[in-house]
């Protein structure tokens, strides 16, 4: 049941397990974080993350396509994607960058929609999860890590229980 928190020590488990039984769960979440974010479109999403990428990268490449993707199932392993796709045009090999963002997150806050952006964005410079990878995170978004472990109690709220957030 606290699949999402796996990696998390024995007293952690202990309290979620406790706002779980007693149906606190949701209203802990919602406490933290009422409101759901507007960027509902694939081009509004767009908007949103060049507009991070613009503040916090601007040196880095370019992002062609940004989209919410009904495809990312596996909610366990990855909440978004990075891709860098090459293409060949007219003779020139092009390359471009995409960032998809599973759909789970249409309805989510906007701190997380923001958590799981910066973590895409990071991947632009760096391709694994080091510690240099944690800190542009960190650069791009400074409560990443609490975001990233309230995000984990949000997909065991929706696992369990369903939506939290309606439009």
């Amino acid at each position: 049941m606290l699949k999402y928190i796996n990696g998390y020590n024995t007293q952690i488990k202990f309290q979620v397990q406790a706002l779980i039984d007693q149906n606190k769960l949701g209203e802990y979440i919602l406490s933290k974080y009422p409101k759901i974010h507007s960027y509902t479109t694939d081009k509004s999403l767009y908007d949103y993350v060049t507009g991070l990428k613009n503040i916090h990268m601007k040196s880095s490449s370019p992002i062609s396509k940004v989209l919410y993707d009904t495809k990312i199932r596996d909610i366990k392993s990855a909440l978004g994607m990075h891709t860098f796709v090459s293409r060949v045009q007219g003779g020139k090999l092009k390359a471009k960058n995409e960032i998809r963002i599973s759909h789970v997150f249409k309805k989510a806050p906007e701190q997380f929609l923001r958590m799981i952006v910066a973590h895409e964005l990071a991947h632009l410079k760096v391709k694994e999860h080091d510690k240099s990878f944690y800190k542009l995170c960190t650069h791009i978004e400074p409560s990443y890590h609490q975001l990233e472990f309230d995000v984990r109690l949000f997909l065991i709220y929706k696992e369990h229980f369903g939506e939290l957030y309606s439009l």
